[in-house]
């Protein structure tokens, strides 16, 4: 990431809910890997287009996830649906996400 936008890596830098910044605080995230903010910054894909990922088991894919699918929620007022590979991880999400 360039240096005049290493303010990206911060949370608080992508417009979410003070709410949504506190909870993701609360659980000691504050700001993201910079493969992180360079999927959120690829092409249009904050306006809805599509983006494809790899990356290590606990590398962090998840929370690309959701914070594309919070920014998108809260800005279009519209509904996402999150597909988890299992109960366990559904369960944690849901209580995770409310």
């Amino acid at each position: 990431i360039p240096e005049e936008q290493a303010d990206k890596l911060l949370l608080a830098s992508w417009g979410l809910p003070r709410a949504v910044l506190e909870k993701y605080h609360s659980l000691g995230v504050v700001q993201m890997f910079e493969w992180q903010a360079e999927c959120l910054m690829l092409g249009r894909v904050l306006e809805g287009k599509n983006l494809v990922y790899s990356a290590p088991t606990s590398a962090g894919k998840t929370l690309v996830a959701e914070l594309l699918i919070l920014k998108r929620v809260l800005e279009t007022r519209k509904k996402a649906l999150l597909i988890l590979p299992f109960v366990s991880v559904a369960k944690e999400k849901k209580s995770y996400l409310q």
